[in-house]
This record gives C-alpha cells, sequence and structure tokens, in this order.
C-alpha cells in the first residue's frame, strides 16, 4: 500500500460527493492515501513509478482551460478534446475538431473554419475522409493569443478562448451548428479568408460571401458595418461585443438564417427515457437573443437521428462523413426508437448438447490459469467477460458447481481489483477527475484513451455477479467499486464534481470516442464499437440486477443510439454514408473526418471486421438488426481474406448467425475441432452461441418487449420470446405483437408464437412490394395494417420536389426489366376532414446498389376530399417528369417517397396491407 500522507482538500471532497450518492463510506479517515468504497477502495495517488496524462514526450499535463472552468470535470474523449488536453507540447490550440457540418481548429489568430464535401481516399484506397481544410478564420483585429483554452462546454457544444491581454475572443461552436457565436473584445471583428471572397449580398451588417466554393453569412451587430478589403473582412462592433458566422447550404438560404444569427446558443442538453420497449431523447439547444427576440435556431441533424425523429425538417441539407445532414428550425428535437434488446445470455434450447457443452465448460473452469496471465485492465477484462458469459450457460444445464466456481474466479478478481495497495488496483487524478486501473494498457493512463472498453468487461462481469449474489453488488460491499467504474466511463451526473458527463459517449455523434486527447489531424476516433456497447449493454445488466432503473435506462439510451450509430456509420447498412469512392462494406475505424478499413494494429481483415463484434454477448443482439449489412460484411471479409475466417473464425461465425444461423453452424460444424478460441472467447460460449441461433433463429429487431432484458428471435413464422426477470417476484412481461410471457423470479422464460417471416430475409422475390412502417418495401404478405403520417406542406407549393417525405425502400433486389411494362402502385391515403392537400409520388431505382439512383420517376400529385375514409392514390394520375433510362436490377435498390405536393396539413397513407403496393415492371 502507498505511505499514508496528508489527504488534499480535493481528495476529502471527492469522498464526500462519493458518500452523497451512496457510492461510498459515510467517513473517510482523515489522513490516508486509500480512499475506502464499500469493502473497496481506491488510491488517492498513482501507484510508484506509473505516469498520468501527458504530452507525446512524456511531460505530465494538466487541463488547459480558463479559471472559469477550473474546477469543473473536464470532458476527455470527446470531438472537441484537444482544446482542454494539449498532447502535443507546441501546439497550445488545438488540432482539427470535427464538428459536423464546421470543421475547426484554433490558431493564435482566432478559429480556423472548414466546411469539407469532398472526400479524399487515401491510405492505398483503405480510408475515406471529409479533411479539415481552412475556408476563413474567425478572430479580432490584431489577435494573437498565445494559446486557446476551453471555457466552457456543455453535452454538445464548447466554448474555446483566446486572449493576447489586449483583446480576448469566445467562440460557441457544436455539433450540428451551422453557425460560430463569437464574443470579442479589444478590436474589430475580422474574418481572414483562404482566398478573395465573392460577395453575393451586401445588407451592411449581413453579408453573404463564397469561399472555396462554399457559401457563408457573416453577422455583426446592427449599426455595423461589414469592409472587404482583398482576404480581410472587418467590422466594428461599436459598444456591442458579438457576431456570429455561418455556412449556408445555399446562397438563398441567407434569409432563414439572418431569422436566428443572432440567438446565441448558450449551452446543449439530451434528455431521455424509456417505456414500454421504446426509448425517446430530446436534445435541446438554450440560447440568448442577442438582438430582438428570437430564441429558436438551426440544428443539423446527423443520420441516426433523422431517421429516428418524426419532426418537421426544412428542406435544407449538408454534407458530412456521416452522410446527408438535415436541417431542423427548431432549439429542439426528438428521436424515438425500439429499445435494443439484451439479455444474460441467449436462452435454452434443444439445440444444445449438455455433455458437450458440460465438456467445453470444464475445459474453461479447469485450465490452469483461467485469466491466461493477464496483468493489466484490457487483458484482465476480457477474460473476466469471458468467464462471465458462462456462468448463465453453466446455471441453464444445471451445472451449478461450475457456476459458482467461475463465480468466485470472478469475484477474487474483481475485489483484487478493487482494493487499493496490491498488484492491481483503481487511483484517481484529481487534476484530470479520472479514474485509471494501474497496470494500465493502451494509453488508459498518459492519454486516457480506451476507459469505456476496459471497464465494460468489468461491470459485465459484476452484473453477472450480481445476477446471482445480490448482497456482493451492495453498495456496502463491492457494489460501490463497481458505480465508481461507471460513473468514470458513463457517468450520466452533470452536477457530479469528480467525474465528467458521460465521458467517452458523445451524445450528438450517437456512439463513443476512444481517444482522450483527440490529438489528431483526422480528429477522434473510436475502433471497438462493440467494446462500447458493451459497457452499454453492462449497464443495463447491472441497472436490472441491483435495481437501478436509472442506470438500466441510461444503458438502454447508450446501447440503442449506438446500435443505429453503428449501423450506419461502421456498417454502413443503408449503403448511404460510405462515399461511392470508398471500395468498401464495412469499417474498422470511425474518425472525426471518415472511417477506415484498418485497424490500430494489424491489417488482417479478420481483426478489421472482428474488432467492432467482439465482444460477443446478450448485448450484441443488436447487431441482427441489420442482416443485409452482416451479409456484406462477412462477404467482404472473405473476399478481402482470400477465404473463410481462420484466427478470429469464432467471432465471425457468431457474428454471421446474427443474420443466417444455419450457414454459421455448418461453418462451425466443419471447423470447430481444430482452432483456438479468441482470448476473450471459448469453444463452449461459441457452441452454445451458434446452436441456440441455429434453433431458435436469428433476432427479430421489429418486436420488442417491454422491459429492456427481453429478445425476440424467428425462424421461418415461428417467434421465440425471452425474458431475464432480475426481480423478486415474478412478472409478466408483454411484447409490442401482442404476446405476453410469464417470467418468474430471478429466471429466464421462452415462449412461442406465429410471426412474420424473417424481418431482412435474403434478396426478395416477386415484384409486388408492400409498404410497412419504419420505412420498407417487402415482398413477405400478412402484414399488420398500419399508417404513416405525410408531414404537412406547410403551404407551400413542393410540386415535383419531395418536402419531408414518407421514404420506403427495398435493397438488395435483382430483376429483368419486362419489356413495355411500366412501374405501377396503389396507395392508400386519408386526409381526413382538411381540405386542399395533395399527395405526390416519386419512384427512384439505383439499378446497381451503388448508392445513386439512375432513374426516378415522379407522379402528378392526388387531390383528397376532405372527408374521413381511405382513398385511392395510383399511377394513372400520369407521370409528371422523369429521368434516366430503365435498365436490369442488379442487386438494386428501389425507393418510393410520398409527400404533400401542395397543402397545410398531415394526411395518413395506409401501410402493411396488400391495398397499399408498390409493384415495378421486372421479373
Amino acid at each position: 500500500m502507498p505511505a499514508p500522507r496528508t489527504r488534499p482538500a480535493a481528495i476529502a471532497l471527492l469522498a464526500s460527493a462519493l458518500v452523497a450518492v451512496g457510492v461510498g463510506p459515510a467517513a473517510v479517515p482523515a489522513a490516508a492515501a486509500t480512499v475506502p468504497v464499500g469493502s473497496g477502495s481506491y488510491s488517492d495517488t498513482r501507484p510508484s513509478g506509473t505516469s498520468g496524462p501527458t504530452t507525446n514526450t512524456g511531460t505530465p499535463v494538466t487541463p488547459k482551460v480558463t479559471d472559469a472552468a477550473r474546477n469543473r470535470p473536464v470532458p476527455t474523449n470527446d470531438w472537441w478534446s484537444s482544446l482542454a488536453f494539449q498532447r502535443y507540447g507546441d501546439n497550445p490550440y488545438s488540432t482539427p475538431m470535427y464538428g459536423h457540418p464546421l470543421t475547426y481548429q484554433a490558431t493564435a489568430g482566432g478559429l480556423d473554419v472548414g466546411y469539407p464535401t469532398t472526400p479524399a481516399i487515401v491510405g492505398d484506397g483503405r480510408q475515406y475522409e471529409y479533411a479539415h481544410k481552412r475556408d476563413l478564420t474567425i478572430g479580432l483585429t490584431g489577435l494573437n493569443s498565445p494559446d486557446t483554452k476551453a471555457d466552457d462546454w456543455s453535452d454538445w457544444t464548447v466554448t474555446p478562448y483566446w486572449s493576447d491581454g489586449a483583446r480576448t475572443l469566445r467562440t460557441t461552436i457544436g455539433h450540428g451548428s451551422p453557425f460560430v457565436y463569437a464574443q470579442g473584445s479589444g478590436g474589430n471583428a475580422q474574418i481572414t479568408t483562404a482566398g478573395s471572397p465573392a460577395v453575393f449580398a451586401d445588407q451592411g451588417n449581413v453579408l453573404g460571401i463564397t469561399v472555396a466554393g462554399h457559401h457563408y453569412a457573416l453577422f455583426a451587430p446592427t449599426g455595423s458595418d461589414w469592409n472587404v478589403a482583398g482576404s480581410t473582412v472587418t467590422a466594428g462592433l461599436g459598444s456591442k461585443d458579438y457576431f456570429s458566422v455561418a455556412v449556408l447550404p445555399s446562397t438563398d438560404a441567407l434569409a432563414t438564417f439572418k431569422k436566428y444569427a443572432y440567438s446565441f446558443v448558450t449551452g446543449s442538453k439530451v434528455t431521455w427515457n424509456y417505456s414500454g420497449g421504446t426509448v425517446g431523447a430530446t436534445y435541446t439547444l438554450t440560447t440568448e437573443a442577442k438582438e430582438g427576440t428570437e430564441r429558436g435556431t438551426l440544428q443539423a441533424l446527423y443520420r441516426h437521428q433523422w431517421l429516428n425523429t418524426k419532426d418537421p425538417l426544412t428542406s435544407y441539407t449538408y454534407v458530412s462523413p456521416r452522410g446527408t445532414m438535415k436541417v431542423r428550425e427548431s432549439a429542439s428535437f426528438t428521436t424515438s426508437q425500439k429499445a435494443a434488446a439484451v439479455l444474460p445470455a441467449l436462452p435454452k434450447s434443444n439445440g444444445v448438447d449438455t455433455a458437450r457443452l458440460r465438456g467445453y465448460l470444464n475445459e474453461v473452469v479447469n485450465a490452469s490459469d483461467p485469466f491466461s496471465g493477464a496483468s493489466d485492465t484490457y487483458w484482465t477484462g476480457k477474460a473476466l467477460g469471458r468467464l462471465a458469459q458462462l456462468v448463465p450457460v453453466a446455471d441453464q444445464i444445471g451445472e451449478t458447481g461450475t457456476r459458482d466456481r467461475m463465480l468466485g474466479l470472478m469475484k477474487g478478481k474483481l475485489q483484487d481489483w478493487f482494493t487499493a495497495g496490491g498488484a492491481s488496483e483503481f487511483s484517481y487524478d484529481k487534476n484530470w477527475k479520472t479514474l485509471t486501473g494501474y497496470p494500465a494498457s493502451y494509453g488508459s493512463d498518459t492519454e486516457l484513451n480506451d476507459h469505456h472498453f476496459h471497464y465494460s468487461y468489468y461491470v459485465y462481469a459484476a452484473a453477472i455477479v450480481a445476477q446471482y449474489d445480490p448482497a456482493w453488488a451492495a453498495d456496502s460491499a463491492w457494489g460501490g467499486m463497481v458505480k465508481a467504474l461507471v460513473r468514470d466511463a458513463a457517468n450520466p451526473s452533470r452536477t457530479d464534481t469528480a467525474f465528467p458527463f458521460l465521458r467517452g459517449f458523445d451524445v450528438y455523434a450517437g456512439h463513443s470516442w476512444a481517444s482522450g486527447h483527440q490529438g489528431f489531424a483526422a480528429g477522434n476516433n473510436q475502433e471497438s464499437s462493440s467494446e462500447s456497447s458493451n459497457l452499454s449493454a453492462a449497464l443495463v445488466l447491472w441497472g436490472s440486477a441491483t435495481g437501478d432503473t436509472s442506470l438500466r435506462d441510461l444503458g438502454t439510451y447508450l446501447l440503442t443510439t449506438e446500435s443505429e450509430s453503428i449501423a450506419q456509420y461502421w456498417f454502413d447498412a443503408d449503403e448511404q454514408v460510405f462515399p461511392s469512392s470508398f471500395g468498401h462494406d464495412t469499417a474498422g475505424m470511425v474518425w472525426g473526418s471518415g472511417a477506415a478499413y484498418s485497424t490500430w494494429w494489424t491489417a488482417n481483415p479478420e481483426e478489421i471486421h472482428g474488432i467492432n463484434v467482439l465482444p460477443v454477448t446478450g448485448g450484441s443482439l443488436h447487431l441482427g438488426g441489420e442482416k443485409a449489412a452482416i451479409r456484406r460484411n462477412i462477404a467482404e471479409m472473405e473476399r478481402e481474406n482470400g477465404g473463410p475466417a481462420v484466427e478470429w473464425r469464432d467471432i465471425l461465425w457468431e457474428f454471421q448467425s446474427l443474420a443466417d444461423p444455419g450457414e454459421a453452424k455448418a461453418k462451425w460444424d466443419a471447423g470447430h475441432a481444430g482452432y483456438t478460441p479468441e482470448q476473450g472467447e471459448s469453444k463452449a460460449h461459441t457452441y452454445h452461441w451458434i446452436n441456440t441461433l441455429d434453433t431458435l433463429g436469428a433476432p427479430d429487431a421489429t418486436v420488442t418487449g417491454d422491459i429492456p432484458t427481453s429478445a425476440v428471435f424467428t425462424k421461418g413464422t415461428t417467434r421465440t420470446y425471452a425474458a431475464h426477470n432480475h426481480g423478486s417476484t415474478a412478472r409478466t412481461v408483454t411484447f409490442s405483437d401482442g404476446k405476453t410471457l410469464s417470467v418468474p423470479a430471478r429466471s429466464t422464460a421462452t415462449g412461442t408464437g406465429s410471426g412474420s417471416q424473417d424481418p431482412d430475409p435474403q434478396p426478395p422475390t416477386g415484384n409486388t412490394f408492400q409498404l410497412r412502417s419504419g420505412g420498407t418495401l417487402t415482398t413477405a404478405t400478412g402484414g399488420t395494417a398500419g399508417s404513416d403520417t405525410i408531414a404537412s406542406g406547410g403551404g407551400a407549393n413542393h410540386d415535383g420536389t419531395p418536402y419531408q417525405p414518407l421514404v420506403y425502400e427495398v435493397r438488395g433486389v435483382n430483376g429483368t426489366l419486362t419489356p413495355g411494362a411500366q412501374t405501377a402502385f396503389r396507395l392508400q391515403v386519408d386526409a381526413g376532414t382538411t381540405v386542399g392537400l395533395g399527395q405526390q409520388a416519386r419512384i427512384s431505382y439505383d439499378f446497381t446498389g451503388d448508392g445513386t439512383f439512375d432513374r426516378t420517376e415522379t407522379y402528378n400529385y392526388f387531390a383528397t376530399d376532405p372527408v374521413t375514409g381511405w382513398e385511392e392514390y395510383t399511377q394513372a394520375r400520369g407521370l409528371k417528369a422523369s429521368t434516366g433510362t430503365a435498365r436490369d436490377l442488379a442487386g438494386g435498390t428501389v425507393r418510393l417517397e410520398v409527400w404533400h405536393a401542395i397543402g397545410n396539413g398531415t394526411s395518413k397513407l395506409q401501410t402493411g396491407t396488400d391495398k397499399s403496393v408498390l409493384v415495378i415492371p421486372y421479373s
């Protein structure tokens, strides 16, 4: 144990904070180097010979913040962290920061701003990037600051600060914001452009300029005037101290942006809720009116957000590395998603041979060293995870002795780490307000990297222990230390003085970041999205096992949100994000500037594909929501690999089983005898996983239960419903298709029922497609009648141009064009009693599925009557316009869009029946 010394006041305050949230002890010794937390403890000093955060040359660093922010926990692992974490001794400003749509870099003269719209393919074709390139610099005349500090921040905005003694500048920037809000003193507002700007609008204090093909609007206080002299644009601020700059989607957007130019954003906040199988979230900006009374603003939503919102969006869009961003005219928006499923383990099935599984379990539990020599936080975590997956599996087949031996191993290892003074411990850094495990690894100490990766395994293992031994997990026992790790990696509190809010998770980007300092030209990055979501699943299980519904719901929000981001940004599930010039179907790493088909340590395709799958757990089921993407992923891996997987075959078999269990089982049957499991895996778990899914079918994400620890599997027309009840009394779980399941206390239960065919089948056959709510076209029959709401046209004329359309799509379509045949559709629409509405349809064909629509057909709109009841809109209204020439479909995409060409009101479009269908002219 480190030698006792006088405890700094900050550590005493930390101990008090831990007590306040039920994590720590009732009293702490006045002087000690160890902080007790229940039965465990952590150190307030690092072990001898170790390091905390440093520059790249090993010099210790402290947060680079203003006095106003001095006592706030700094959000490391964010999109802007290089403002506060000076990784490079010769750069006291920042590295490029990717807010999207804008990019930024702090310099001595102010804030460099860019809007990259053209991707570059680099790294021998392995990476696409929309790299930061300066269009202009926002500053003050004469500003020459020796550094830039973080002055303020909120959930997805930050305020950098410059001062050179005579001049001060603050700018507020954020994800999704097309504006930069500036406040300065000691000089005139100054915009320095990368080339001579072309002026397209001059209204005195409002100036529209085009730089490098991008349109910007400059807004000075009323009464000021912008002056252009070469590449320098200045405006006196008079008695005011504010100005703003916006990137415009088009020059004709100037009037709309002017409306909000003086409504300065002062903060950002997300709230979330879970209810009945649905996760809702609201993203809100707070604003201050610098002039007038306008308090609204404009926000650009990422793809994972606008896919899941019903809020009206404008027709404005931006380019980004995450695909198209769509603009909302409001200070808030909401999203709603079906919750991602989590189970402690796949349920028991008759596809698993008990004797065979028992033999595989014995191989693990009887190993001479079940932890394989692991000593650092990451590899110890992997070993804990391997055991945690097998505890419920052993319990299923009545191997309680094996179960309890594994629980004992896990408890012993967790308790070693949760007790300060031994060979392994956690240590609190009062400057960076972080809890780091030593021995550290992969920069978890010097760079504050990967805490969410490493700690995910500890929380997951602790959740499994808590499932079987609730007393062990009590705050007064070992649960306090589990919560301390949670607060470091995924703290839900914004008022906690000991740890920052959600260190690793970027609520607006929809996923986590791995680098603590963000010190790269490409921004921040995350490689293993699956180890990030492992923490979220662990929170669901820990919260469920301990009765902490707030942590359970946090985990559900994080997992559900990140699952959509993973599908879109790592696996390009809709084939709408990766540039067509990027020749890959998956990314091993996502960067602020783009994505890369690579890992940090190898170019081996198996690891590139597998690193975003492992660890395979009951929290991995969300991956099965995009089965076509899994099939493309596996096919690409085998192409790049020159054949099926060898080293990580178990991980990739398990991944394939989420889409095609039978094919995965065939690979297991042929190859299980001669492989070495991945270091976080075991033959016991892989055998159980693959054979269970082969029996039950792949996960069916279209149906959810009303508790997070529930899941549905579909094989043919049979659905299997599963749920785990962590509570002490029996309960009934209700699923979204009406099925109910009685689940005894502290047990998993299953039931079966009739369902639809595979919700994400192999490429469709036939040429008649039903519309399904959620944006799907399917050749499957037997849907449930429902309806979607067609957004109001807002009283404007949108004839021929989609405006906030409903979008239905099917991919992977093969078909031979039928000579002389034409597209046909029957759409049931109802305007209720609203008058003057006109629904319009457009059908688009991407013949090869490359992301570019080669033919579009826009039909004349249909004027509905003001009498409640369905009316039928068909192609007989006539073709208004078309582009491109029809040809055969080869893995193509077909899209239907429906919107209001005229009118000021909403209407309904029927879904889920053969009365609303699209018929394509193919056989």
